[in-house]
């Protein structure tokens, strides 16, 4: 896949993300406010994939050329809706506040590694968490040694590294020097075909607004700036080729 070009106008009027005026994928696609959010029902397919149509095709035709390289890719996890994700964010938030954290403190340990429920990418069915299913591995599978030089998941690495792109998989937190907001993960790739419109709808939307009609444990300490800085550091601080 050829990388995209777009302008895009500076700038997050009233905390609008700047909006692409135009996109080389050109399609006319309609998403809702409830599906970029994690709140609608969308249609998912393959078991234990769990992808919109398109991404679960390019993802089955990416996972038999990487089983005949000796490689099994697995989805740890792909798509997961709002509340999923609220009890992942709230979990962590009680766990970080009963150890002495400020609110704002826990937030920013939560935003290294998870989202704010309503702003992640694993709300679309485009996006997943993989791993190389044949290799023995113990404790957390996501964790970036596990697929540097000499993990278990080195092979799988170096195998997407050279050829998702050519199924339209991009790694969406990259590790290129002075990236913003989430840390690098080794493991999360976003099938781009899809994932780009509906970043580019994602970015009309008023986040701010979104956020304060939302009730999860603390939300009502997501002043205004922060939210600037989440969507500018951790919404649009990514791998440049999903823009």
């Amino acid at each position: 896949m050829k990388r995209r070009t777009f302008l895009v106008r500076g700038g997050l009027g009233s905390l609008a993300l700047g909006l692409p005026m135009h996109s080389l994928l050109a399609q006319d696609r309609e998403f809702s406010a409830d599906e970029l959010t994690g709140k609608a029902n969308i249609e998912l397919f393959g078991k234990d994939i769990n992808l919109r149509k398109e991404a679960h095709d390019a993802f089955v035709e990416m996972k038999k050329a990487a089983y005949q390289d000796g490689i099994d890719i697995k989805v740890v996890s792909s798509y997961r809706d709002y509340e999923r994700q609220r009890a992942i964010f709230e979990r962590k938030y009680v766990d970080y506040t009963e150890e002495g954290m400020e609110p704002l403190e826990a937030v920013d340990e939560i935003i290294k590694y998870s989202t704010i429920p309503g702003t992640s990418r694993h709300h679309w069915g485009t996006d997943a968490d993989l791993i190389d299913g044949s290799k023995r591995a113990e404790g957390d599978m996501l964790v970036t040694e596990k697929f540097e030089a000499g993990g278990p998941f080195e092979d799988f690495k170096n195998w997407m590294d050279a050829h998702s792109e050519e199924y339209g998989f991009f790694l969406v937190y990259t590790d290129t020097p002075k990236r913003r907001g989430f840390k690098y993960e080794p493991w999360h790739y976003s099938y781009a075909p899809l994932s780009i419109p509906m970043l580019s709808a994602y970015r009309r939307m008023n986040i701010l607004k979104i956020l304060e009609r939302d009730d999860f444990l603390g939300s009502e300490h997501l002043t205004t700036g922060f939210i600037h800085s989440y969507i500018t550091d951790n919404i649009l601080d990514i791998n440049p080729d999903l823009l």
